[in-house]
């Protein structure tokens, strides 16, 4: 798989640029970093505990872009963003990739997050994807609507599938977007906010 075109230089709207690039095996001990200095809020959903070591360690060491394409994103030599697209080789939905993605408090609201989904919408397209998914608990307010300005529409709702760390069922939300149209909305909205990739 071709990475032509990595590392980018994104500048944010607030002034500060990052860095990003995909994943390499040398980005255990940082990603680990990154995973536990989030707030428990904003890794409570996810789908494996990340702030422990073997974790991380069964990412690295699984490493398949082919499979797993992982972005991180990076601000002065340390992690604060990671975004990926998970995709299967064989099977009835070849054509469908699920969008994941956390990015670091402090840059939450920066034009990150828009910034690593229009960069994994490009290799989407690079790669033969059709078809786009989040998953989404239902509390999760903001990243509805950030989905949803990108022209994601709700697919399905699972009831009382997840469960958080108090024990409380909550719904799984299903966003999907066919990926030409993702793109066109995301190009709308770079033209809203700055004519840098960064908006």
């Amino acid at each position: 798989m071709s990475l032509d075109g990595y590392p980018v230089v994104i500048p944010l709207r607030d002034g500060r640029t990052v860095t990003v690039r995909p994943m390499t095996a040398a980005d255990g001990e940082r990603l680990l970093r990154f995973f536990r200095a989030l707030p428990e809020e904003d890794r409570q959903f996810l789908k494996e505990d990340v702030t422990q070591k073997e974790v991380v360690e069964r990412f690295v060491a699984e490493l398949d872009y082919e499979r797993v394409f992982p972005l991180l994103a990076e601000y002065q030599g340390e992690i604060v963003g990671d975004a990926t697209l998970h995709r299967t080789k064989h099977g009835w939905s070849t054509h469908v990739a699920a969008i994941r993605m956390v990015v670091a408090r402090q840059f939450q609201r920066s034009g990150l997050a828009t910034a690593l989904a229009r960069l994994l919408v490009q290799h989407a397209v690079n790669v033969g994807v059709d078809k786009m998914i989040a998953e989404i608990v239902d509390n999760q307010v903001g990243a509805r609507r950030a989905f949803a300005k990108l022209g994601f529409v709700e697919e399905a709702v699972l009831k009382g599938h997840v469960k958080d760390r108090s024990g409380v069922r909550r719904d799984l939300v299903i966003m999907a977007n066919d990926v030409s149209h993702l793109w066109e909305a995301m190009e709308a909205m770079v033209a809203d906010f700055s004519p840098t990739v960064g908006a």
